[in-house]
């Protein structure tokens, strides 16, 4: 039992010296984790900085680059500019300075009051004279290249002006006289038109009573101040209607009144012959009576050709001729002579 107090206080005192032990390890690992994540932030701080002066330093280098190739080109853009200047203009670049350079004053010419050019002097201005530059070379541009034979086109050009300008003339006057003649023209037509309808309204108004006993009838221009586009309208008016129209008319009222305006336009001006192809089929006996007599007064200027199957029309004529079909099949012309034509 002795041994076994002093084993166990042993053992407590082992207990004890190990908690110390493992404390004094916890703290130490607490303290190296402590060191190494603070050893990686400064190993990442280095690393980002390292980076970043990488870059600044691959600037450098590419802008170090740019600013040779820029001093190259400038160094090449001045040899060409020297000989330029001693190719096409004969000039040392120092004579050239001398002459040209930005200290001294720039010729500027201004329009006067009275109209007048004027050449003053103004200071250099960078911007100023490159704005003139472009100016003269888009005018150097509209002007184009250099043509050798521009005098003998332009007195080409210019013999051709003259000769379309006399041309011009020549239709002017010729475009003066047409329309005098077109006037004249128009006068005359209007004046021959004029006196044509005058003596056809003068006969239709006499004819119309005869084939229409007791009617009235006339025509009536559309438009009076225009002879030469207007139109016609024909107004009838049988005994005991009120209608002047004529498509309030029968059909025999309407071939009276188409008939009644040819035979006034066959007055008014007489033609040798004239041909009529059936226009007395819708009339009846009395109205067939009435236009034989017109018909007869127009056989006294004129030859009539009358196409009919009227027999009263076939009475009044000098002469038949008709068409007929014999036994054989074959049509054959024949006539009568009815009256001898004085």
């Amino acid at each position: 039992a002795a041994e076994a107090r002093e084993f166990l206080a042993d053992a407590a005192h082992a207990v004890e010296t190990a908690g110390r032990v493992l404390e004094r390890v916890v703290a130490g690992e607490a303290a190296a984790r402590r060191d190494r994540e603070a050893v990686q932030s400064r190993s990442r701080s280095a690393a980002a900085a390292v980076q970043a002066l990488g870059g600044e330093h691959a600037r450098l280098v590419e802008a170090s680059h740019a600013e040779e190739l820029a001093r190259t080109e400038q160094r090449m853009r001045l040899e060409q500019l020297v000989e330029t200047a001693r190719d096409e203009h004969g000039l040392e670049p120092d004579a050239l300075v001398q002459q040209y350079g930005p200290e001294v004053p720039v010729p500027v010419e201004r329009e006067g009051g009275d109209g007048s050019v004027e050449t003053d002097h103004e200071p250099y201005d960078r911007s100023r004279q490159q704005r003139r530059l472009r100016a003269a070379e888009r005018g150097l541009a509209e002007l184009g290249t250099v043509n050798p034979l521009a005098m003998e086109e332009y007195t080409a050009l210019e013999e051709r002006h003259r000769f379309l300008l006399q041309q011009q003339q020549d239709l002017s006057t010729s475009k003066k006289d047409l329309l005098g003649i077109i006037r004249d023209v128009d006068a005359r037509v209007e004046e021959v038109v004029s006196a044509a309808y005058a003596d056809t309204a003068r006969e239709f108004e006499q004819i119309i009573p005869r084939l229409f006993p007791g009617g009235v009838g006339r025509l009536v221009l559309t438009e009076p101040d225009d002879i030469l586009t207007t139109g016609i309208e024909v107004e009838a008016r049988p005994a005991g209607k009120t209608v002047k129209r004529m498509s309030l008319l029968s059909g025999g009222e309407r071939t009276l009144v188409a008939l009644a305006f040819l035979v006034a336009l066959f007055k008014a001006r007489p033609s040798p012959f004239y041909v009529l192809d059936e226009i007395e089929a819708a009339l009846d006996d009395a109205n067939l009576g009435r236009l034989l007599v017109l018909m007869e007064e127009l056989r006294a200027s004129s030859q009539l050709i009358v196409v009919t199957h009227q027999k009263r029309t076939m009475e009044a004529a000098d002469a038949l001729y008709g068409v007929t079909m014999r036994g054989d099949g074959v049509t054959a012309v024949v006539s009568q002579r009815l009256r001898e034509v004085v």
